[in-house]
């Protein structure tokens, strides 16, 4: 791509009326999204998963095989807070019933195909799941601290195709749903031994979530919202909302209700200020603009100065990393409690960008910190085996429909 005009030759579009962000614009994301469901929790064989199921509705299945609601409160602890898979290993449940419930339920996390651990540390799961699809999945250890965060991917694949991400070359195969998010976490904290020991003890290397990974998260908001309220249930996993942060490249209508009901951290991917460069980079922009969302941010009720938005801004050489680009993001965010991630661009095979040079990042970054945010160059993590931001995909493909049986019923 060649170098692009500085911004005042496309200014920003007018910001529509949050009013004209409708219900029914809301009903039709979650329409759209159910088109891309994950499977069925029930296995073959007939028996339910129980991962990723409320509390009432584990609760009601529960009630359905003749179990009062207390037994709840005990399988939640068990699968949530020891991280157990195993009925017989539930001590607290009477051996009776721990073989009624392995009759008709499993507790399972998804299968990891391959693992592999960077030279910074840094792991990359790949899971599969039971219909044989796969998402990517990565644990970034702190290395000042002894902990770390988890990228969990919402979908397998992306429907937005933005054109420096590796994930946006696949397309999205299907959403994942509130087991198959949950279980990578689950499933991460398994390969470092986290849970808790007989002694009580519990270490906490993966304190935090982002949701980051593979997709859309607000293309699969129902399911991220359960997961996310498992995760933070405090007698289970006890994530804070605090320690959770959703990234999305600004899908409104669902940035309003995930403040409304999840309060979690918000992280734009914006990676432009002028709206005809962010249409080719990231083509949601089409849709809802940057003065939509900036707008959108100025409201989203868990901002504050104590958890700022923060806007990711990936450095490409030439293209969105000159100083006036600097000057106009100031310019976009003043007044909003934010931080500005700055992330050289990772390459991936076939990609036609650059990173910027460390002498832009550097000035770039300085224009944005004299302006009073807080603005980190993000140093790439796990490059060497593709697990920095921009790099996840897998092979996975949408399953074509069968075509019709050639009978007399055709």
């Amino acid at each position: 791509m060649s170098a692009v005009p500085p911004p005042y030759a496309s200014p920003v579009r007018e910001a529509a009326s949050a009013a004209a962000l409708t219900d029914d614009e809301r009903s039709r994301i979650l329409a759209k999204s159910a088109q891309f469901a994950p499977p069925s929790a029930v296995l073959p064989d007939g028996r339910r998963e129980l991962v990723g199921l409320s509390r009432e509705e584990l609760t009601e299945i529960l009630l359905e095989i003749g179990e009062k609601p207390f037994r709840t409160k005990q399988l939640w602890h068990w699968i949530y807070h020891q991280g157990v898979t195993d009925f017989s290993r539930m001590s607290s449940i009477a051996k009776p019933l721990q073989e009624k419930l392995a009759e008709r339920f499993v507790v399972s996390r998804p299968q990891a195909a391959t693992v592999q651990t960077s030279s910074d540390e840094t792991r990359k799961f790949l899971f599969r799941f039971r219909d044989g699809q796969e998402a990517e999945t990565v644990y970034i250890p702190d290395r000042r601290e002894d902990r770390g965060a988890v990228c969990i991917s919402s979908q397998v694949g992306c429907t937005l195709s933005c054109t420096f991400c590796h994930t946006g070359t696949q397309g999205l195969v299907r959403n994942l749903g509130a087991a198959e998010i949950v279980g990578q976490f689950m499933a991460a904290r398994d390969s470092y031994g986290e849970w808790p020991s007989p002694k009580g003890e519990t270490p906490r290397l993966l304190s935090t979530i982002v949701l980051m990974g593979m997709g859309e998260p607000l293309y699969n908001y129902e399911n991220i919202a359960k997961a996310m309220k498992i995760i933070m249930d405090g007698e289970g996993i006890g994530l804070s909302r605090r320690r959770i942060t959703l990234s999305t490249s600004g899908v409104i209508p669902m940035m309003d209700q995930c403040g409304d009901e999840l309060g979690i951290n918000l992280a734009i991917s914006l990676h432009a200020v002028r709206d005809d460069l962010r249409d080719e980079l990231v083509p949601l922009n089409r849709k809802y603009p940057i003065a939509d969302l900036i707008a959108a941010c100025r409201r989203y009720p868990a901002a504050s100065n104590a958890r700022r938005i923060t806007f990711e801004y990936i450095m490409l050489r030439g293209v969105n990393d000159s100083e006036a680009d600097a000057r106009e993001l100031v310019r976009l965010i003043a007044g909003i409690p934010a931080k500005v991630n700055l992330i050289p661009f990772n390459p991936w095979p076939g990609s036609r960008f650059q990173p910027s040079t460390r002498e832009q990042l550097d000035r770039f970054a300085n224009i944005v910190m004299d302006a009073g945010f807080a603005s980190p160059i993000r140093m790439p993590r796990g490059r060497d085996i593709l697990a920095a931001c921009g790099q996840l995909r897998t092979e996975s493909q949408r399953a074509r429909r069968q075509p019709a049986a050639t009978t007399g019923d055709a």
